[in-house]
């Protein structure tokens, strides 16, 4: 495996896959079971209880892993054995849990580096401190490094059978929002579409991608779909995506009126989104830092809000000061693959940024999970908005902050407003970029009203 060589220095790789996680008692645990996305990547299977070792100094692999026995089976039939199952992915040897203990010990013993990623599940922190004696609250800084850096080398830039994959996750994910648009309604819950849009992702591929969000108070970034009743002449927003049965993601975000007819006001809101949304794509390419291109479709917001008068002063200035996170209190994307947040858990320090391109401080900008430069084959999510919070007016409007270039009498007239969010998958192309899905889920706001028109 490449990843041997560019991981550097010497040692060996600990790659933890997962295991089952009890819901609310130990035999009932989360369903469906997800691996981790790391031992995924470069293990390839998918049962609980297994991690994966790489020597680089040895140059081989082992998968380590317990036979289930006879009383599993009975329950959950019979599985391959570990050392099938290495032998499917092309890993030589395969030996039981307890040996994990002395392969990691005889690496200390010869002060051979022990390559960890950061853990992000209690029980992977507690193997970790009974195997290596680092404590849980010290485990974050004592990961890898040079490992983060190989894997996220190798995982940023999409394989071609990878983004095959991803296109397949974008087909799922086309059925799962029209289904939304078919079912939203007058009188219909929230909490039943978003269970329908959740049914669709289950059905067709492995799980959603992320709890769904389904509300009508699209301000609310995180709103997972309530008890509350759709109200005609309000909006309602669907951000919900797919895994495929091999785990990889997609992630699109659609706002539409709940009677199916935009009002006058919602649609001067929305043109601006859908603008923005469109131009991401005419100036993301290779090259690129996304953060320029994140600052690009700021300056346009900004530039069609001072033309409804909800902003005003000088636009360079109003940037600068951070003013148009009044409206967009996020980033524009984030990288995407097999997970939604691609790699996210390594640290976006690592995933989003380099030493070119630092993260900010500034609220909002502190919300860009991805900066650096572009390259061919990164896979990002393209998602701007505008947003109405009114205890955001509230604490603005109290502080004075960015007065000169917010009006906010007239922000206090869009308190009941909402919130409008556009999002769909880019794929980093040789000379610019592509939408992934060959079905647009409809967005443009003629083609939405005729959608749900005629459904």
């Amino acid at each position: 495996m490449r990843l041997m060589v560019e991981s550097g220095n010497n040692g060996i790789i600990v790659l933890f896959g997962n295991n089952d996680a009890p819901c609310n008692f130990p035999n009932n645990t989360y369903y469906p079971f997800r691996q981790d996305s790391a031992f995924l990547y470069y293990f390839g299977q998918n049962r609980d209880g297994l991690v994966g070792i790489i020597d680089i100094d040895n140059n081989k692999e082992i998968l380590i892993g317990d036979d289930i026995d006879i009383e599993d089976i009975v329950w959950y039939g019979s599985v391959d054995s570990v050392s099938d199952m290495a032998a499917q992915v092309g890993v030589a040897e395969s030996a039981p849990m307890k040996a994990l203990r002395t392969i990691c010990a005889d690496a200390l013993k010869a002060k051979r580096t022990v390559h960890f990623l950061p853990p992000y599940r209690y029980d992977t922190k507690l193997q970790i401190f009974e195997l290596l004696g680092i404590h849980p609250s010290q485990q974050k800084d004592a990961a890898s490094v040079a490992l983060i850096k190989a894997v996220v080398k190798m995982r940023s830039q999409k394989t071609p059978e990878e983004i095959e994959e991803l296109e397949r996750a974008a087909v799922i994910g086309y059925k799962m929002h029209t289904t939304a648009m078919r079912l939203t309604k007058p009188g219909v819950t929230e909490k039943f579409i978003g269970g329908q849009v959740d049914g669709v992702a289950n059905s067709y591929g492995a799980m959603v991608s992320f709890p769904t969000i389904f509300s009508q108070h699209g301000e609310i970034m995180h709103g997972n779909p309530s008890m509350a009743e759709l109200e005609d002449g309000r909006l309602v927003l669907c951000d919900a995506g797919a895994e495929t049965i091999n785990n990889y993601c997609s992630d699109n975000t659609r706002t539409y009126p709940v009677n199916g007819k935009f009002t006058q006001r919602q649609l001067e809101i929305y043109s601006i989104v859908e603008a923005c949304h469109d131009h991401a794509l005419e100036v993301a390419k290779p090259g690129v830092k996304w953060r320029d291109v994140h600052f690009s479709v700021c300056r346009l917001m900004t530039e069609r809000l001072k033309e409804l008068g909800l902003m005003k002063g000088d636009t360079d200035a109003a940037l600068e000061a951070g003013a148009h996170a009044m409206f967009l209190p996020h980033g524009l994307g984030h990288m995407m693959g097999m997970d939604v947040h691609d790699m996210e858990g390594l640290g976006q320090n690592y995933v989003g940024f380099d030493d070119e391109v630092q993260p900010s401080t500034q609220f909002g900008t502190n919300a860009l999970r991805l900066g650096r430069r572009l390259q061919e084959g990164f896979v990002v999510t393209d998602e701007p908005g505008i947003y109405f919070i009114p205890s955001l007016i509230d604490d603005w409007k109290a502080k004075g902050h960015c007065k000169d270039f917010l009006n906010f009498d007239m922000l206090e007239t869009y308190k009941d407003f909402g919130g409008i969010r556009i999002e769909d998958d880019l794929l980093i192309t040789k000379d610019g970029c592509r939408f992934i899905g060959k079905d647009r889920i409809p967005y443009h706001p003629k083609d939405i009203e005729a959608f749900m028109a005629n459904n």
